[in-house]
């Protein structure tokens, strides 16, 4: 959104390497030549928020890196604008009127550097610019038309890396026999599902808690799952009977995942029937997690009898250094390719949340993404954010 931003203003964005939280890298810190661990951004994306060309005849200012704006924009030639100076008058305003606000400050400067910078934690628990109450939220589903229909949006792709690593694995997603490998795309005949285990139990007990909705375009009416915040419950602290709603939905037993998966796979293919663009069965599972224990392998072996030529996790590719630097990359592109994608509508990713400084060189649109922890609340809560 951030590039859209910078794009309608005419400006370029400025993007940053990624930073992941420590305990998520695929290395120990001896293995690490740089502490924290940081990755190319356009080695997990590719797209004109990382660099990429505009399509043929736009001549929007293409991206740069943070390190270049370092360069064409020293801190001499900085205009800095606070967002405290700008969203205490946003609050409750939709995504459009938060989007329109910004981009006619960023129209209206002379400067050719802007550099937009968030306000102290003290003062803004939620400081971006494009903040996480507002992508937890319907008022940002008014900026879905605009943001889908977008080049931002449109020539976003995989990296090569991450193309690289799908084309050597794709052999997984084959099922046994070699009458199906006939097929030419095995993610036609995939269905992935998202389960994230380990710290999860903890943190789907805080969404109910939060009494928290789906999020972002999850949010949007033409999708098939909906879910209305059972009422009842108060701010951090809900009934039992409305904790066990949400856990159905971010903690679920080998029984509830079946149930859901038959549901799901049955609802596709009687689709497919009714339009009569039933070529093959969806008989590939695809399961990503990061549970490693019994419990995966309990869940396999009931999923066996389900009738599944072939079952899969993320632990079974094959990855090299570059490949396991970005799959989750990897994962995210697998889930988007198949057939059918069960995620979790109410899940906010636990990784450092993206403090964003949208910096601004005109000519030369940048922007800027800064990861760091979200200091705990009055109440000793973690908030984690996407963005």
């Amino acid at each position: 959104m951030n590039t859209l931003l910078a794009y309608k203003s005419n400006r370029a964005f400025v993007f940053a390497d990624f930073v992941r939280h420590p305990q998520q890298y695929p290395w120990p810190r001896s293995k690490s030549y740089n502490w924290p661990p940081r990755t190319p951004t356009p080695a997990l994306i590719s797209g004109p928020s990382f660099g990429g060309p505009w399509e043929e005849g736009d001549n929007a200012p293409r991206s740069v890196s943070e390190d270049w704006f370092e360069i064409v924009c020293p801190p001499e030639r900085r205009r800095v604008i606070n967002t405290r100076d700008v969203k205490p008058a946003l609050v409750n305003a939709t995504g459009t009127e938060i989007f329109e606000t910004w981009q006619k400050i960023l129209l209206d400067a002379p400067e050719s550097c802007l550099e937009i910078q968030s306000a102290d934690f003290s003062e803004d628990l939620h400081p971006q610019v494009f903040d996480v109450m507002l992508w937890v939220s319907t008022r940002v589903l008014s900026l879905w038309e605009d943001f889908s229909k977008s080049p931002v949006s449109r020539l976003l792709r995989a990296s090569p890396i991450v193309e690289r690593v799908l084309q050597q694995n794709e052999r997984i997603f084959h099922p046994d026999d070699e009458e199906k490998r006939s097929v030419t795309d095995p993610y036609s005949r995939t269905l992935a599902i998202h389960l994230r285990r380990t710290d999860y139990e903890e943190h789907c007990l805080k969404l109910a808690n939060w009494n928290s909705t789906y999020y972002s375009w999850d949010l949007l009416d033409f999708l098939p799952d909906k879910f209305v915040p059972p009422p009842g419950g108060k701010i951090d602290e809900n009934t039992p009977e409305n904790i066990e709603i949400y856990r159905k939905h971010c903690w679920p037993t080998h029984e509830e995942i079946r149930q859901r998966i038959r549901d799901v796979r049955n609802d596709y293919m009687e689709a497919l029937r009714i339009s009569r663009r039933r070529t093959h069965d969806v008989d590939v599972l695809y399961i990503l997690t990061d549970d490693t224990s019994g419990w995966l392998d309990d869940l396999k072996g009931i999923m066996a009898n389900e009738g599944w030529r072939a079952i899969r996790t993320n632990h079974d590719l094959t990855l090299d250094t570059q490949g396991k630097d970005v799959a989750m990359a990897v994962d995210m592109e697998i889930a988007m390719r198949a057939a059918v994608f069960i995620g979790n509508g109410v899940s906010l990713p636990l990784i450092p949340f993206a403090l964003p400084t949208l910096t601004i060189f005109r000519g030369i649109p940048v922007v800027f993404i800064y990861k760091q922890h979200c200091p705990p609340t009055a109440g000793g809560r973690k908030d984690a954010h996407k963005h």
